[in-house]
């Protein structure tokens, strides 16, 4: 697949060489997987739970793991027409020749994707078509597909095309589950063989052992012994592995930041929540172990952002304390702090007044519902006064905008509650007061989608028709109030959502007609097309409605031999207390209320095979927030409550301060408070702070080879501020509004065009030894890019672009196209001009390409030397010689630059 680099639209996706990218040799293992994330790179690179998965498996020296992401629409063409197949970013491997694929479903409207990322590998889509054969060129059998995630938890439409599924935490199976499926595959086992021996494993779901015979009939199991699947669980987060090196990614990745788990699960109860009811129960790290975790990783990584994550971030009981550890360290490494998943009500002034001198950008608040009578249905636990309250004191923090977040289409709801809405929006943006200037109130509206596993899978979904009038009626009601904006999720995508979310086995047909009809990347809004999945349920006699509508509470549900270990008990009486208004407490901080998770104090779990080995409770480090009585709470160490785990602050597999190395080392660079930061990645610079001083510039000469010469000019600057964040070296800053360290580029070298004289210039506020600063900088480069020497240069002076340049041409072809080709520079240089309508922003530009070329040398071993003289203007080396050759493919030319020519020389 690599060859095709050339060809492909942004290459950098596929190269797998990032700094933090694991490498082994591939005959030195024993079980090899790879990890597929149906979407493109910069959403997938993003994915956390992709992160633990290879951390837990690369940390087995005999096991590898590896990645894949869905290629676009137009690099799958290009796959396509040279018959390459899809293969992993880190070996260039055929996914057909892997011992196991496994993709993460974190969303229902990935499932065509998983068979694009399957049909792109000419790997068979359904696993009955796997049971026999293999792989051309091989005598290894098909590779095992499976599947995990959230969505896993009913991914019956995907039963026909993948061999098993993983449910629950996967990080302590996976690895386990690779070594058997990578022994047998090697011991001639059969696939069936081998599917009975991974259906012992926790968390293990194999499709094929149970039948479904149609609507209104359950799932029956085929294998005595095998007659329902438990979710894997890691009772203690402690000692699981987790990524502290992970791989930093090439580009701008969705989320690009460092992010950190505080904890897993949560038990607020919301009654329309997935995740809430299938991660139970909540099992919390220490802050001290958190803390250590983050220096290693930001002194690791060089990211400029940390994302402190759980299900629900303000929830965590020891916030206060752990803000208290990482706000400090990270404003000691002037690294931004990011805190999601935040409940109304669950930060404290102190932490959002500290907040606001890092970052002030928005902030996010979920009520869900705009009525308190609503919010009640939900166990939302929220009220409008502490709303409000919540709201006020971000504002008097310097806040100016706010998201509020909200569900049409609640079980119960009315127009009533979308008044209510309405309502809430104007006491918030009131709230505010005069002193707000730029004051932005957004009403961001979601349609309810009813998810499997929660107290509401029973309910029915309301129609696109409906969903439209209620948007529409949020509108007008909207219109007439000043800084209040609506925006909301598209109809057509909530819709199929909800047809997969609870979906039976009939959807198999459905997803692979969708997906020859050319449905993909369907959770893109520009990429949705609804109609093709209209059409394929169509053929296959199905309606949307059918799926989407409510379900009898004693008919079975397809689901229903896969545990999360939430008892169906304990969802239906969560569901009359929603039909009753009545609020559930949090069993984290209170009493528990027997949803069968948990083995504690002689219960018995839903989870039995790990019950027996597993202390499963919740772990916590406090027994109440430490937010909620600041007073009470200070200096006053807390118990955790009757049947809960204490986290111990020595908790096994914590992480210690690093120690800093015996040699000296110059300081970090205190860079500018990151809470200025703005889309741009800039910072504002506090004044007098001396960042702006000037003492030492250099030029570092490097090579830009291999993959890396498919990094963008945008992606190399990333990577190269980055790796000057992990060296600490005392970087200069620019003054002004919008500061940036002062590194200047030569000329942007074409994406796929390799150099052995590329430079920058670097500026430092502290005179350091050249060798120092190039072996420095050299360890902390991802391959590719090689720094290979360095000049000391003025303090004050500007750096000028090179006016020539001079490059090498390898041909790849047949003699007679070599000889051809060659010749085609013969006839160019006879020429006085040249004209060739170049490419730019504003449409064709006339060039005279002769003016452009001061010399030609054709050498002894097939290669032609070319001298390009840009004092009048510039284009593409690569792009001016495919021209001169036309036609001629980009695979049959390999450019080089090999020397520069600077004016005074």
């Amino acid at each position: 697949m690599k060859e095709l680099l050339p060809l492909l639209p942004r290459p950098s996706r596929y190269l797998g060489n990032e700094w933090g990218a694991v490498h082994k040799d591939p005959a030195m293992v024993k079980g090899r997987i790879a990890l597929a994330f149906p979407d493109l790179y910069e959403v997938g690179m993003s994915y956390l739970g992709q992160k633990i998965l290879a951390q837990a498996i690369n940390e087995r020296p005999e096991l590898y793991a590896e990645r894949v992401y869905s290629p676009c629409a137009e690099a799958a063409a290009i796959l396509r027409e040279h018959g390459a197949p899809l293969s992993t970013l880190e070996t260039d491997t055929p996914l057909a020749h892997m011992d196991a694929v496994g993709f993460s479903l974190t969303h229902e409207l990935c499932y065509t994707n998983v068979l694009f990322m399957l049909d792109l590998a000419h790997i068979p889509l359904r696993a009955a078509e796997r049971l026999r054969g293999g792989p051309e060129n091989s005598a290894l059998p098909w590779p095992i597909i499976m599947a995990g995630g959230g969505a896993a938890y009913n991914a019956e439409p995907l039963a026909e095309f993948v061999d098993l599924m993983v449910l629950g935490d996967g990080e302590g199976v996976m690895p386990e589950l690779l070594s058997r499926i990578a022994t047998a595959r090697r011991a001639g086992t059969e696939r069936e063989e081998l599917l009975r021996e991974l259906a012992a494993l926790p968390g293990v779901y194999v499709p094929a052992f149970f039948a479904w015979d149609g609507p209104g009939q359950p799932v029956r199991p085929l294998v005595p012994g095998y007659e329902r699947v438990e979710k894997a669980i890691v009772a203690d987060l402690a000692s699981a592995p987790f990524p502290l090196s992970p791989t930093v990614p090439f580009g701008q990745a969705v989320h690009d930041r460092y992010t950190i788990e505080l904890a897993r699960g949560c038990t607020r109860g919301c009654r329309f929540c997935h995740a809430g009811m299938t991660y139970r129960p909540v099992r919390e790290k220490t802050p001290e172990q958190l803390g250590g975790m983050l220096a290693e990783a930001i002194a690791a990584t060089g990211f400029e952002e940390v994302s402190l994550l759980s299900l629900s971030t303000g929830d965590y009981s020891a916030l206060e304390k752990l803000f208290d550890t990482v706000f400090d360290r990270c404003a000691a490494e002037q690294v931004s702090i990011s805190l999601p998943s935040l409940r109304v009500g669950s930060l404290s002034e102190r932490i959002m007044a500290r907040m606001a001198t890092l970052r002030r950008t928005g902030v996010t608040l979920a009520p869900e519902a705009g009525s308190q009578r609503l919010r009640d249905v939900i166990n939302k636990g929220v009220d409008e006064e502490a709303l409000i309250q919540h709201v006020r004191t971000l504002f008097e923090n310097g806040w100016q905008q706010v998201k509020l977040y909200f569900m049409l289409g609640l079980p119960t709801e009315t127009d009533a509650d979308l008044d209510a809405i309405v309502d809430l929006c104007v006491k918030v943006r009131d709230a505010a007061g005069r002193h707000v200037k730029r004051l932005q109130v957004t009403a961001a509206v979601s349609p309810f989608v009813p998810k499997t596993h929660t107290p509401f899978q029973w309910e029915g979904q309301i129609s696109m028709e409906e969903i439209r009038r209620r948007v529409y009626y949020l509108k007008d009601a909207l219109k007439p109030h000043k800084r209040i904006t609506l925006k909301y999720h598209q109809p057509e995508m909530s819709c199929l959502e909800g047809v997969f979310s609870r979906g039976d086995r009939r959807l198999g047909k459905v997803i692979e007609t969708a997906y020859r009809k050319g449905a993909l990347f369907s959770s893109w809004k520009d990429h949705l097309r609804l109609e093709h999945y209209l059409e394929a349920l169509a053929e296959h006699d199905l309606s949307a409605e059918e799926f989407q509508g409510p379900r009898g509470v004693d008919a079975p549900l397809p689901w229903d031999h896969l545990s999360c270990g939430v008892t169906k008990k304990f969802l239906l009486t969560e569901r009359e207390r929603a039909l009753a208004e009545k609020i559930t407490g949090d069993c984290r901080y209170g009493a528990c209320r027997n949803c069968g998770v948990c083995n504690m104090d002689g219960r018995a779990s839903e989870l039995p095979l790990q019950a027996r080995t597993e202390d499963i409770r919740p772990r916590v480090v406090f027994a109440r927030r430490d937010q909620e009585s600041e007073a009470e709470n200070a200096g006053t160490a807390q118990a955790p409550a009757g049947g809960q785990t204490a986290v111990s602050d020595t908790a096994p597999g914590a992480t210690p301060n690093p120690v800093s190395d015996a040699a000296p080392r110059p300081m970090p660079t205190p860079l500018p408070a990151p809470g200025a930061r703005q889309k741009s990645g800039k910072h504002q610079l506090p004044p007098d702070c001396g960042l702006t001083d000037r003492q030492a510039q250099y030029r570092i000469w490097y090579e830009k080879r291999a993959e890396a010469a498919y990094l963008s000019q945008l992606e190399l600057q990333s990577i190269l501020e980055r790796a000057l964040r992990r060296t600490r070296f005392p970087l200069s800053f620019s003054a002004g509004f919008h500061p940036m360290p002062r590194i200047s580029f030569g000329r942007a070298l074409p994406v796929g065009v390799e150099s052995v004289s590329e430079w920058f210039t670097l500026t430092l506020r502290e005179k350091l030894g050249p060798e120092y600063v190039l072996d420095t900088l050299s360890a902390q480069m991802p391959g590719g890019l090689n720094p290979v020497r360095i000049e000391e240069l003025p303090v004050l002076k500007r750096p000028v672009q090179a006016v020539r340049e001079t490059y090498l041409v390898r041909y790849v072809g047949s003699e007679a196209e070599v000889v051809r080709w060659r010749a085609d520079w013969v006839e160019f240089m006879k020429q006085d001009v040249v004209m060739f309508d170049r490419k730019s922003k504003n449409g064709p530009k006339p060039t005279n390409l002769r003016a452009l070329v001061a010399g030609v040398e054709l050498k002894s071993d097939g290669d032609v030397a070319l001298t390009f003289d840009w004092s009048k203007d510039y284009m593409s080396p690569q792009a001016l010689v495919l021209a001169v050759n036309a036609p001629i493919s980009p695979l049959a030319a390999h450019v080089l630059k090999v020397g520069q020519q600077f004016p005074q020389e």
